[in-house]
């Protein structure tokens, strides 16, 4: 699910109809400055998605500019998460006569959206519901009819609403749903939902979390990442997102947990396949003292490719110590396609981290064979294991090399000279394959045609060849299995090269 920070909530309220104290979004310390001298006294609150801002300091109040500028300045650029506050929303002081709750979430087990009223409002909905139980209601709406009227002054009544703000309160409700509607949120709430002394309704604090699969259908949200974080994504979260989000064959989920370390800290990259694997690694590598930079998930057949940009990701975090691969240890996808992937993107980058790969599954000892012939195409070491070796075993034998290595400080892939007599064709995600007709009329094995997966290279003469047409190879007949690299750069004449673009990384 993707969330919406308090300042993009309340716009879509106000885009409702539902009104909301007056404030400005500001990113500097003079700004809100300037906007107590607009709006009088305000209220200072750090966009983060976290709950209990107020608990964490991270919701203030200001009379003055000078105080609105001092506490901006402590707010803005602190770390909430291990990420910083980048804006704050500055909104004037309300006199506040009564709260309320008001939320929308789906409810698996009654599958329809939920609608929840109290009376009393300005703490979590759980709370109030132990508090409060009686000045709660609930209403399962349904879908195809929608709230009505009738039943928003039911809810209301049933929490408690006076007969003189039923309409009012009514009102707000068929608003708040239809902006949920709109926007297909899985979750949202007004909270605290406030009558003021002045006799309005305002949104004091809202809240949206939109359902991921509805986000393409939303771009006005300007949301960069249909995913479920708890802060603003990272750089490197955004360059795999756009991996991730034009390419449907598999799946590939990163996550940074771990950004403030230095080489030497015992920080390593990991690639898992598959979740209850991945955990079961990741738990190993805990115990054996690593800490862990990011998550990563390759599972549910992936091309060669996409683990390939994964593991380049993975690679360009600064200061890890180590490389760890493990997953599932009866995927039922080939092993080789990852494990070319792998070693594709060690030779590109010059892997100057020991790596340990736990690679279970249909062809394991292939894929292991693949990942240990390419030993000394990069500087640091490799080492592949299968599924009858426990992730302990594996998470100490990387242990082990890292004691033992020491990273270069200059590491550079080495040139390859143009190709004399090149032949390409384009992939489906954008990237090229070039054979070098000139090394491959001299190559004997001819290891492209045997290796290619999809078979779309044939022999014409001494040369390998589309048995498809280009334009079938762009739309994904050639699947990028990589073979036509990484097999004929070790068992044939090194004469195929792929380039797969990464889109913001430097490669």
């Amino acid at each position: 699910m993707a969330k919406l920070h308090e300042h993009q909530s309340k716009a879509l309220l106000r885009q409702a109809g539902i009104k909301t104290p007056d404030s400005r979004l500001v990113t500097t310390a003079a700004e809100a400055a300037e906007t107590v001298q607009a709006l009088g006294a305000v209220v200072i609150k750090a966009q983060a998605w976290t709950t209990s801002r107020a608990a964490q300091g991270l919701i203030q109040f200001a009379n003055t500019p000078e105080q609105a500028e001092t506490i901006a300045a402590e707010l803005l650029g602190r770390k909430v998460g291990g990420f910083q506050v980048e804006q704050l929303l500055v909104e004037a002081q309300v006199a506040i006569a009564r709260e309320c709750y008001l939320g929308v979430i789906l409810d698996d087990r009654a599958r329809a959206p939920v609608l929840i009223f109290s009376s009393v409002g300005g703490s979590g909905v759980e709370e109030i519901a132990r508090q409060h139980p009686e000045r709660i209601a609930r209403h399962v709406i349904d879908i195809q009819t929608g709230l009505r009227d009738y039943q928003a002054r039911d809810l209301a009544r049933q929490a408690g609403i006076a007969s003189e703000q039923l309409n009012a309160v009514a009102g707000i409700m068929l608003k708040f749903y239809g902006a949920v509607r709109q926007y297909e949120a899985r979750a949202a709430e007004i909270n605290p939902l406030v009558l003021t002394e002045s006799g309005d309704w305002l949104a004091v604090d809202a809240r949206f979390t939109v359902d991921d699969y509805a986000v393409f259908r939303h771009p006005d949200l300007g949301i960069e990442l249909a995913r479920e974080f708890d802060r603003p994504p990272t750089a490197l979260e955004k360059i795999a997102w756009n991996v991730e989000k034009g390419d449907y064959r598999g799946t590939f989920y990163f996550i940074q947990m771990d950004t403030e370390f230095e080489k030497g800290q015992g920080v390593v990259g990991f690639h898992g396949a598959g979740g209850g694997g991945s955990m079961m690694n990741m738990d190993a590598l805990i115990n054996a003292g690593f800490r862990i930079a990011n998550f990563v998930d390759t599972s549910g057949n992936p091309p060669a490719s996409k683990v390939y940009r994964a593991a380049r990701i993975i690679l360009s975090q600064s200061g890890i110590d180590g490389y760890y691969a493990g997953g599932s240890g009866v995927a039922s996808q080939e092993q080789f396609h990852s494990a070319r992937g792998l070693v594709k993107a060690f030779m590109d980058a010059q892997l100057n981290v020991p790596a340990v790969i736990r690679i279970g599954g249909n062809a394991e000892a292939q894929a292991i064979d693949i990942l240990h012939t390419a030993n000394g195409a990069f500087p640091a070491p490799v080492e592949a294991y299968g599924r009858d070796t426990s992730p302990e075993a594996c998470a100490e034998r990387l242990h082990t090399l890292i004691e033992a290595y020491a990273p270069l400080t200059d590491v550079q892939p080495p040139e390859r000279p143009a190709p004399d007599d090149p032949y390409v064709f384009e992939t489906i995600t954008g990237g090229t394959v070039t054979l070098d007709h000139a090394l491959c009329r001299e190559c004997e094995s001819k290891i492209c045609i045997e290796a290619c997966a999809p078979q779309i290279l044939s022999l014409e003469g001494e040369v390998p060849v589309l048995n498809i047409t280009r334009e079938q190879a762009r739309k994904g007949g050639c699947t990028e299995c990589l073979a036509c690299e990484v097999a004929c750069y070790f068992h044939g004449n090194r004469g195929g090269r792929i380039h797969l673009p990464i889109q913001g990384l430097d490669i």
